[in-house]
């Protein structure tokens, strides 16, 4: 079965961020079913999500309660357009994650790139009202927040932008710290860059704490929040995506309330649904929102839509996932999966050689792989090899990492640390 749907996928399907090529030797999984941290083929072969199925499966496949609410949803409400309409699941939803962060104002896109573009308009838009022409965007080095163009715009991993450069929005890189001894030289070129550019230069775009697809690089919540200040000091916007580091990823449920600050605009995606449906979501503050609130014939409405806007079978499983996390203290349950995850990986790879930069934060965990020399590129032979033992892991380069739903329990835990172990042993 697994051999017919594999070849059935590759007469019509082109997948995303992938080289199709690399499946005439390394064959697709057809997944028939999932349960909880657990993915399984058409042979029964069950294969722990240590990447959260691309970072999106909070709670565990086919959660019985998220499960039940999105059934219950569907029985009366599946979608209406949200101009002009609304529905119980997104009033309550938006009611909550106010409550959560202390923002004022949501308004909802499709995924984690349209939030991001969403929040890029929103905040030229902002400034336009205000009489300033505002067209340019900064951002982190390393860091990537889409694959839409102004997302990608404002991205600065090569590998995905450098083909669509002449497309792209007016952008301007900073340099990330390294490490916290590098904090304060950050903050200096940060500064030189404010001092020239404050003017044109709409907002700050950055990861709080994690960026993610840039290699799993953390950095400093101090870093965080003087940069921060630093933008709002001198008029620029701050946007913090938290579409992967948000909902608990990081330790608290939202990575900016390490950092001692507050952003202009928050986005979130990806485990806002517990990884069931589509959705994101921006959120604001009623002073960027009154900038836009006039009368019609005034022409300062923010025209931006999606059809799928506030889908009603994605809001209730948004509320489904907050129930949980609410009602079976989730988080605090994390701190100790976290500490264990640590201790496990520290006892099965700490000292290792080919091991570098072994690091943890909350529900995130990620090494470096060095001295591999193999024939097949280092991330495509890790996923091989951990497939082969029953573990989905799709490495960043050389980087490893696991990012699993908090379902994760102690045994699960224990047999991914010694498959990471006998991986780096294997290939090096």
């Amino acid at each position: 079965m697994n051999a017919r749907y594999h070849d059935l996928d590759m007469r019509y399907i082109w997948h995303p961020c992938s080289q199709m090529h690399d499946h005439e030797q390394l064959p697709l999984v057809p997944i028939a079913r999932a349960q909880g941290i657990y993915l399984y083929d058409f042979e029964n072969n069950a294969y722990i999500d240590a990447i959260s199925s691309w970072w999106v499966n909070l709670l565990g496949h086919n959660h019985p309660y998220i499960t039940q609410q999105l059934k219950a949803q569907a029985d009366t409400l599946e979608h209406v357009l949200l101009a002009g309409f609304t529905h119980p699941q997104i009033i309550r939803l938006s009611e909550r994650l106010c409550q959560l962060s202390t923002f004022e104002k949501c308004f909802y896109a499709d995924n984690g790139s349209s939030c991001i573009e969403v929040a890029l308009k929103m905040s030229y838009h902002s400034h336009l009202l205000q009489g300033a022409h505002k067209p340019k965007f900064l951002s982190l080095s390393n860091s990537y927040h889409g694959e839409t163009l102004g997302a990608l715009s404002i991205s600065n991993v090569g590998l995905y932008k450098d083909t669509y450069k002449p497309l792209f929005l007016e952008h301007l890189s900073t340099p990330v710290p390294k490490s916290d001894a590098h904090i304060f030289l950050a903050l200096r070129a940060l500064e030189a860059q404010l001092d020239t550019h404050h003017k044109t230069l709409s907002a700050f775009i950055l990861e709080p704490l994690i960026q993610c697809a840039g290699g799993m690089h953390f950095y400093s919540p101090e870093y965080v929040r003087q940069a921060s200040q630093m933008c709002q000091e001198r008029g620029v916007h701050v946007i913090f995506d938290e579409i992967a580091v948000g909902f608990g990823r990081t330790g608290t449920l939202f990575a900016y309330q390490q950092c001692g600050v507050k952003p202009d605009f928050l986005c979130l995606s990806k485990g806002i649904s517990g990884g069931y449906l589509p959705l994101s979501v921006v959120l604001t503050s009623n002073r960027i929102y009154k900038q836009f609130y006039a009368p019609y014939a005034q022409n300062k409405n923010f025209l931006h839509s999606h059809s799928y806007t506030g889908n009603a079978l994605a809001c209730a499983c948004a509320n489904a996932t907050l129930d949980v996390l609410e009602q079976e203290n989730v988080l605090e349950h994390n701190r100790i999966l976290s500490a264990h995850m640590q201790a496990c990986l520290q006892e099965s790879l700490g000292g290792l050689k080919g091991v570098a930069n072994l690091r943890a934060l909350g529900m995130v965990f990620a090494f470096e792989l060095e001295g591999y020399r193999g024939s097949t590129r280092a991330s495509l032979a890790i996923f091989a090899k951990a497939m082969q033992k029953g573990v989905l892991l799709r490495p960043l380069g050389n980087t490893i990492y696991c990012m699993p739903p908090y379902c994760i329990n102690e045994t699960q835990i224990q047999y991914i640390a010694r498959v990471l172990r006998e991986i780096v042993l294997e290939l090096l």
